[in-house]
């Protein structure tokens, strides 16, 4: 069992390495020369270096390491390693690509936003997805959350919004607002990384048909169901809730069905950010 796990850790770490470099590799080869930053601690390791001449893969390993330690605390050793692996991976690699040739010019700014945001996504995606992070900002927006009544979202937003005004002044306005659409896309692609592309989506049944609908759905969609027992709080009436999971692609024809058998049923979909286990593959339907 334990060589399994070192194994599976292992694997990891090789995945982390893989996405830190693919990330520094859309800073260097595409972002910074054409003056658009990330944001987090990112972007602000890419101003210092800017403003005091300090290599990057140097603030980038030091300005993290607090956040590292933070998030030992708050989520645990193997976090903190993983993202330890990660945060070292990209700043190495930020210093052997400093010189790598710059892909695009910047008389294509889109097409910079475009590639350098879609880089930055799939590397930073693949490091999350494998229980690592290559940024401090989220991990003390977690902690800061706690504290004041306000989201994560909320709190990175608000942190990202000091950090992009803060390059307007360095960089100009023009460039400041890229880079606050490049983070955009990046935390777009991100999602899908870390969800897929074939988003899951939870549904809810209330109704006095519950088991004819479900017999429906699994001949006419192939998802298993599975029904467990309620009681209606006005009524006071026993019910059967029906549930099962779908992707986003099969949610309309499930409604249909839905409306078919019982258009009066209570329904409620609500997005799954990931599915394990189970038997949540599709059987064949013809």
């Amino acid at each position: 069992m334990k060589k399994q796990k070192l194994v599976e850790n292992i694997r990891k770490a090789i995945m982390i390495i893989i996405g830190a470099v693919i990330a520094a590799y859309g800073l260097e080869a595409v972002l910074i020369p054409n003056d658009v930053i990330d944001g987090g601690v990112t972007g602000i390791s890419i101003m210092g270096a800017h403003l005091f001449g300090i290599p990057l893969g140097v603030l980038l390993f030091v300005l993290n390491i607090p956040f590292v330690y933070l998030g030992y605390k708050q989520v645990g050793k193997t976090f903190a390693i993983m993202s330890v692996v990660g945060i070292a991976a990209l700043s190495i690699s930020t210093v052997v690509l400093h010189h790598v040739e710059t892909i695009l010019g910047p008389e294509d700014p889109l097409l910079i936003v475009l590639s350098g945001g879609i880089m930055l996504g799939v590397g930073i995606g693949i490091v999350l997805r494998n229980g690592g992070a290559l940024d401090g900002s989220e991990v003390l927006a977690v902690l800061l959350s706690r504290k004041v009544p306000f989201s994560v979202g909320d709190i990175i937003l608000f942190i990202n919004a000091f950090i992009f005004i803060g390059a307007s002044f360095i960089y100009g306005l023009e460039s400041a607002l890229y880079s606050a659409l490049t983070y955009y896309i990046a935390k777009n692609v991100i999602d899908i990384i870390q969800v897929g592309l074939e988003k899951s989506k939870s549904v809810q049944v209330v109704s006095r048909k519950s088991e004819e609908i479900g017999e429906s759905i699994q001949s006419r969609l192939g998802r298993g169901v599975t029904y467990t027992q309620g009681r209606g709080g006005f009524s006071n009436e026993p019910t059967e809730i029906l549930n099962c999971v779908i992707n986003r692609m099969e949610e309309n024809k499930l409604v249909s069905i839905i409306k078919d058998i019982d258009p009066g049923a209570f329904v409620v979909i609500s997005d799954v950010s990931e599915v394990r286990g189970g038997n949540f593959k599709k059987r064949d339907i013809h």
